[in-house]
């Protein structure tokens, strides 16, 4: 005689659970992700060496913000010649992945984190708050914590497949897709 199994549920799953399929706004958050997602493949497509002719080189960049609060650990990156040439590669790399993750919908909540971390720097960075502290840069930002929450990619993206797969039943790999 078999005894009827009980799934529990811990406080974790029901934090990632949305279910947005089919609604408006699930469809706003494809829409969402979509021109998220182009915007940072073409930033991260232009800055490759055989788009654009010139290799990106981020120390001048790096060197100008003065105003930021963050210079003194920018100032010092751009001196650094290893953390230079990571930096090179890894910014435009970067956005070009984090840009078709989004496209795609695969692991959105992953391309959501690094797209966040980037705004983070791009908004201490830029320092540009002659008109106030809200810009481009913070709107980015709000964006990506907003695909990331949401699990965008679970709607209408890979996501929605990879997580019927066997790897998607590990706690981790469930917070990692969306």
């Amino acid at each position: 005689m078999s005894t009827p199994t009980t799934t529990t549920r811990t406080a974790f799953e029901d934090v990632l659970e949305f279910d947005l399929q089919g609604t408006i706004a699930g469809y706003w958050l494809v829409a969402l992700r979509l021109v998220t997602g182009y915007w940072f493949l073409h930033a991260g497509w232009t800055k490759f060496a055989f788009v654009s002719g010139e290799a990106f080189d981020a120390s001048g960049y790096l060197m100008s913000t003065t105003g930021s609060p963050i210079h003194g650990f920018l100032a010092w990156a751009a001196a650094t010649p290893w953390l230079m040439a990571f930096t090179n590669v890894a910014i435009p790399a970067g956005e070009f992945l984090i840009g078709l993750g989004l496209i795609v919908g695969g692991l959105v909540r992953l391309a959501s984190f690094f797209g966040a971390l980037l705004m983070v720097f791009f908004y201490l960075g830029n320092a540009d708050w002659a008109h106030g502290l809200v810009n481009g840069d913070l709107f980015g930002l709000v964006l990506f914590v907003t695909l990331a929450t949401f699990g965008a990619g679970r709607i209408l993206g890979l996501d929605a497949y990879l997580e019927k797969l066997d790897l998607a039943d590990n706690r981790v790999a469930k917070f990692i897709l969306g």
